[in-house]
């Protein structure tokens, strides 16, 4: 083999093993480290890393020449620069021989991309372990990809990615993969029943698949957003090493793009982060429509990840003890994946209370809570005249947006979402006034015409505390709540008491004090409702 012009992965194992030599006799030996994955090599010294691809050639991926290397290199950087440009430096050649290797030197026998490095500890993963991984990081991470995804064009009318037909080939390529590396009985039954859930679900799907490409939600993605691959720098949330090797792992659409976030909460056992992710995405992007896909794409990219340790404890020279790990977590995914497939029934939960109540700190932790989808009048109000949640509805349209006819307007764009929230099998959560019976009676019947339980949350606080809280809200401006006292005193004429049908389905929760959570009892019977929900039968 000619060194000069190609490495294997024998060869490429000596020169990442004299680079780290090399790196310990010219600094702080304690500040070297290697990172393996299954198909890259990360040298970490002093300030920088360096990536080296491992000369593999896998089912979605070809790094076998060197040629190839170099242009995936250059990918790499350009990919990952729009997200962390202070991170992706730059390609360099290594230069030298397999026994002196020689950093940003020619002619190459091998490429690197150098990043500026940053402590392993900050990644999410690694904060979600040591549950350091905090609400306001997850916030700020819902606002970086949702921003980011509203700057990508849609793909291309004549490109084959992010069709039906590419969204089943790649759900199909996990099956093909896992087949051939988990071979146990007990693995492979599941693995059989895993594919026939997901061969259903991407039926009941198909033409959702096709009408969002041709809605424009097919983008170029980051395509890698597991936990592993977001840094926190300082306050801000850093999503890294996105995918550069298969074009159609990344021109994907962005809700397949999220799921891989939430489903690495949820298997790190951050369940109500993972939900606060998902609903801060949503009511920045307005994207609900993508719930009806979601349920598919949760449990692709559990099985993506129970791949990715799968063929990583499969590699020759892996240790016992971290083959075992692996392997482990690859099973755990797996699980993970069938029990995105299990759909019990939805509850519907509407909010019941005056501005200043403390109606969307209820809301909030109850989507948390009950890992459920919430919808906001005040966000949806503003969002059917294109305004930003937190902008000035006057000084943008010159309407007031509290009249009764967009009111109106607002409560049945409520229930179209709902509908089509609770159709896809996800318990919601309304934050609204309600104070109206008329209004709230049209999601009454919606419940028990799909047949799903039914809650009025009515949240309590007394008229000094709505007014300091409306007060407070105002002049901080970080709500898109717009209701001031006009508003207030408004609905408490308006408001209607609940009828005897509804009082059946009223909780009552009280917020005087300075958190819902104290109040155990109506949290208590939200949960017995919540778990009480039957299992829905699959084909």
């Amino acid at each position: 083999m000619n060194v000069s012009r190609q490495t294997g992965t024998i060869e490429q194992q000596r020169l990442v093993r004299e680079l780290l030599n090399n790196f310990k006799k010219q600094q702080d030996s304690s500040s070297i480290k290697l990172v393996e994955t299954h198909i890259s090599w990360v040298l970490l010294a002093g300030r920088y890393a360096y990536k080296i691809k491992k000369a593999v050639k896998l089912e979605f991926l070809d790094f076998s020449s060197l040629q190839a290397r170099r242009l995936y290199c250059e990918e790499e950087l350009r990919l990952n620069r729009r997200l962390a440009p202070k991170v992706y430096l730059n390609v360099i050649a290594i230069g030298g021989s397999l026994e002196n290797p020689v950093l940003d030197e020619g002619p190459a026998i091998e490429y690197a991309v150098r990043m500026r490095r940053f402590p392993v500890s900050k990644q999410f993963d690694q904060l979600a372990v040591k549950n350091q991984l905090l609400p306001g990081h997850i916030d700020n991470l819902a606002a970086t990809i949702s921003q980011f995804h509203s700057n990508l064009r849609a793909v291309d009318e004549h490109s084959t990615f992010g069709t039906a037909t590419a969204v089943h080939h790649a759900a199909q390529q996990n099956f093909v993969q896992i087949r051939l590396l988990l071979t146990s009985p007990a693995v492979v039954e599941l693995v059989a029943a895993l594919n026939r859930a997901s061969e259903n679900e991407f039926s009941a799907c198909r033409s959702v698949f096709e009408q969002r490409l041709n809605q424009g939600f097919v983008r170029e993605c980051h395509g890698d957003l597991h936990l592993g691959n977001i840094v926190l720098m300082g306050e801000q949330a850093v999503p890294f090493d996105g995918i550069e090797f298969n074009p159609a792992l990344r021109w994907i659409d962005v809700i397949s793009e999220i799921a891989f976030t939430v489903m690495d909460l949820q298997y790190h056992q951050r369940a109500g982060l993972a939900f606060r992710f998902l609903n801060a995405y949503l009511e920045t992007t307005g994207d609900y429509a993508g719930v009806r896909v979601l349920r598919f794409y949760l449990a692709y990219r559990a099985l993506v990840r129970a791949k990715v340790y799968a063929i990583r404890a499969a590699q020759v020279g892996l240790p016992i003890h971290e083959a075992t790990v692996v392997q482990a977590s690859s099973h755990n995914l797996l699980a993970l994946a069938a029990d995105y497939f299990v759909r019990k029934k939805p509850v519907l939960i509407i909010t019941h209370g005056l501005p200043g109540s403390g109606k969307t700190t209820f809301s909030q932790i109850a989507l948390e809570r009950f890992q459920a989808i919430r919808i906001r009048s005040d966000v949806e109000r503003k969002r059917l005249y294109a305004v930003a949640p937190l902008a000035d509805s006057r000084a943008k349209t010159g309407i007031n947006l509290y009249s009764a006819e967009i009111t109106q307007q607002t409560y049945l764009r409520l229930l179209t979402l709902t509908r089509t929230l609770l159709e896809a099998g996800y318990t919601v959560i309304v934050d609204a006034a309600f104070v109206d019976q008329t209004a709230r009676e049209p999601f009454r019947m919606l419940a028990e015409e799909l047949k799903l339980a039914f809650v009025v949350a009515s949240i309590h606080a007394g008229n000094e505390t709505m007014r300091k809280r409306i007060a407070q809200r105002l002049q901080a401006g970080n709500d898109a709540s717009e209701a001031d006292f006009a508003v207030l005193e408004t609905l408490q004429q308006k408001q209607q008491p609940l009828s005897q049908q509804e009082r059946v389905c009223n909780i009552d929760f009280v917020n005087e004090g300075e958190s819902l959570t104290d109040v155990q009892s109506g949290w208590g019977m939200l949960d017995s409702i919540i778990t009480s929900q039957s299992v829905i039968q699959s084909d």
